[in-house]
């Protein structure tokens, strides 16, 4: 499971970026793939759930028509926001398909967040089949919410860039 050393994220660290985020507001965009609908809600709710408890309430939700236009919805994204949350799902089926799509959305969100600037939340599942997607998913059941750690590690990110660039 990928959640091998996964860092806790505990109450202080939360707290630490509640105060940065309210002294200095950040503008946050949703990017998030429509395929896979319960995962896709489940992925989208635990970015949310991260947001809202740091107290980040206004967000700009934008829906990809899937994966592969992560990148560039991404990069238009970044140009008014602080923060990029990128949320999608491919899962694995009989051809080199998955690879071609997992590779340009993960090359694309990369440079995307170092060509702006911006931080990217690589909340991007790449799943043998649907069972890990649902774990990965953040839902009644799932093992693992990787909406809500893409969220943490973009809002971390910019935190941390406003800190060392100011």
């Amino acid at each position: 499971m990928s959640s091998t050393g996964t860092p806790e994220i505990d109450a202080t660290e939360l707290e630490q970026l509640r105060t940065a985020a309210a002294e200095k507001p950040l503008r946050v965009a949703v990017v998030a793939s429509r395929w896979h609908t319960p995962v896709m809600d489940g992925l989208i709710a635990g970015a949310r759930r991260f947001l809202d408890g740091i107290g980040i309430h206004d967000v700009t939700l934008v829906r990809a028509p899937g994966s592969f236009e992560l990148p560039v919805l991404s990069a238009a994204a970044a140009t008014r926001h602080d923060v990029v949350i990128a949320l999608g799902v491919v899962i694995r089926g009989g051809t080199p398909h998955f690879d071609y799509v997992c590779q340009a959305a993960t090359d694309g969100l990369g440079r995307v967040a170092l060509d702006s600037g911006v931080p990217v939340g690589f909340g991007l599942l790449t799943c043998d089949d649907e069972q890990q997607a649902l774990d990965r998913a953040g839902l009644d059941g799932s093992k693992e919410d990787k909406g809500f750690e893409a969220a943490h590690a973009a809002v971390s990110a910019a935190v941390e860039v406003a800190r060392l660039t100011s």
